[in-house]
């Protein structure tokens, strides 16, 4: 049977989402996408150029028919702002799977989970598909999905720090206590951090800064194309067990 990721009732093959910030110019950036095999990206509403054909367009290199555009409210700080860009987005484009992001300072990017959370129950009965960044806080965590989110979002670390997940235990929490698609966002640095993230049993992964800022960002980006393969692999055929003795991998019966 093919493991397709799902949400909101759209299958995708990659559990891979990689962001659009970061690269040199649009033409990098596509190339990294392709060579990462995702199939949906993240495009930030209040700094990408959407509409002024006369500027480079995001849309001449990634085409929106192939790839999911998933709209961004990076650079949000109010509830205000991400509603007003989120409804800015669906007019434009008419998208309403979208991610919502309500940051609540500056120097650490950490999410507002007070205005996210009130974002996330206005955008819910508007229509929108909310897939949201927040906390690693189980408790936040469940109320996200009795506000109508569609997909919880947890950070692994600061935004862009590349520090890899720093609370196991609240990620396993997260993802035991909801039915919910669970995608790992912010903080991966390398390919091991997202094999730990599908081994914890994450639904996805979500990465700009790793890629779009690594030495070499295309060969980057098929690196973690394969650590989300090898750890949703990994995950789904189930560990063995952990013991304190050693195990023998042959039997002692008919020993010479």
């Amino acid at each position: 049977m093919r493991d397709f990721f799902k949400i909101a009732n759209k299958k995708f093959n990659s559990r891979l989402i990689v962001g659009t910030g970061k690269y040199k110019n649009f033409s990098e950036c596509a190339k990294a996408i392709k060579y990462s095999g995702a199939e949906i990206v993240t495009v930030a509403v209040r700094r990408v150029n959407i509409v002024n054909k006369k500027k480079p367009l995001l849309m001449d290199y990634i085409d929106p028919k192939k790839i999911t555009y998933l709209p961004n409210t990076a650079g949000c700080f109010t509830s205000e702002d991400a509603l007003r860009t989120l409804r800015l987005a669906r007019e434009i484009g008419g998208w309403k799977l979208v991610k919502l992001e309500v940051l609540g300072d500056k120097k650490n990017l950490f999410p507002d989970m007070i205005e996210t959370l009130r974002s996330t129950e206005i955008l819910s009965k508007e229509g929108f598909k909310v897939m949201v960044y927040c906390s690693d806080d189980p408790l936040m965590a469940k109320r996200l999905e009795d506000s109508g989110a569609v997909a919880i979002m947890p950070l692994a670390a600061p935004i862009g720090s590349g520090l890899g997940i720093q609370n196991y235990t609240n990620i396993r929490i997260i993802r035991n206590q909801t039915k919910l698609p669970v995608i790992i966002d912010a903080g991966i640095g390398q390919a091991s951090d997202a094999v730990i993230a599908m081994e914890l049993g994450c639904d996805g992964v979500l990465i700009n800064t790793a890629i779009a800022k690594a030495k070499k960002p295309f060969e980057m980006a098929e690196a973690m194309k394969f650590a989300v393969i090898a750890g949703r692999k990994s995950f789904i055929s189930g560990r063995i067990s952990k013991t304190l003795h050693g195990s023998p991998s042959t039997t002692n019966k008919g020993i010479i």
